[in-house]
This record gives structure tokens, sequence and C-alpha cells, in this order.
């Protein structure tokens, strides 16, 4: 199994958008973060041809991050996990990765300082954060090795981190 991880895309500010009186959980992406995030998109789509899982946390700047990156992957279905929610433990998500067995390569979407300690869980076995994810960055991890295909804390290998002005480079060479 492939584990491609993605940031959403830049939000709203926090405290701007907190003054509408809406919940932190509705605060959407930014015209800007839209349109760095199609380009940034299409390079990831260029780098990884196929994924047959998008997840995403049910907060609305990861959904609109997941309906943009569908979108260059040909209307991949979009499914809402609340373990990618913020606050879950990398255990959780692990728990949750295990349970998607029959896909080989899954998105998933989320937010931060999550990402990173998921990330740094899988890789090391260790929850402290070792890559710096920006709004709109990706990274892809990979659990199989010579003999088997295993999901646990330590297991998977590191093939690519990418940040947003490197995917989009990655769009205008597809």
């Amino acid at each position: 199994m492939k584990l491609l991880v993605i940031r959403h895309a830049p939000a709203e500010d926090r405290e701007i958008f907190a003054s509408t009186g809406e919940p932190d959980e509705a605060r959407p992406l930014t015209d800007y973060g839209r349109k760095k995030m199609r380009k940034a998109a299409q390079g990831l789509s260029a780098v990884m041809p196929y994924v047959d899982l998008l997840a995403t946390s049910p907060l609305t700047r990861c959904v609109e991050t997941a309906q943009i990156i569908s979108e260059a992957y040909s209307g991949l279905e979009i499914l809402e996990a609340p373990v990618l929610a913020p606050g879950h433990t990398p255990e959780k998500v692990t728990a949750w990765l295990k349970t998607q067995k029959n896909h080989s390569v899954i998105a998933i979407v989320g937010h931060e300082p999550d990402l990173g300690r998921v990330v740094s869980w899988l890789l090391t076995g260790r929850k402290k954060p070792i890559l710096d994810f920006k709004k709109g960055s990706a990274c892809l991890l990979d659990f199989s090795d010579a003999t088997s295909v295993k999901v646990a804390h330590g297991k998977a290998r590191l093939i690519w981190m990418l940040h947003p002005a490197q995917l989009r480079a990655l769009r205008a060479r597809g």
C-alpha cells in the first residue's frame, strides 16, 4: 500500500473568520489557496497518476482541497473520514488505514500538526514531526517491502516530499 499525505491548501485567516460567528470547522479556502491548489493538484497527478481512495477530514478547508484534487483525478470519489479531523492520534489514523486493505494507493487530506505526527509515527515510530508540511504540501509513503505489506508505526518508507511550488512546477512538465 502507498499513502499519499496532503495538507489542505491556504484557508481564510482563523481570527478574521472567527469574527463571522461561524465555527472554525467551516473555515474555507481562500481564492488564492484554490488557485494554487488547482495547479499543485495537476502536478500531483503527474507525479502520482493513480489513486484509488481519496479520504479527507470533514472540515471545510480539507473537503474543498479534496474536491480540487478529485478534479485532477477525473472526479475521484471523496470519502470524509472523521479520523482525519484535528486531534486524532497517529494510532487511530493507523488503525483506520489498516481497515483500507483493498486499496493500493490512498490519498488523505488533513491538518497540521496532526499530519506531521502521523507521518513521523509511520516512518519512525515516534510522534515528533520530522517533515515540514506547508499548506498544499504532499508526501508519498510506501508500506511494501520485498515480502509483504504491513501498515504499522515505523514500517513506512518515505518515497518523496514535495512542497506546493514543486508540485506546481511538475504540472508545467506534465
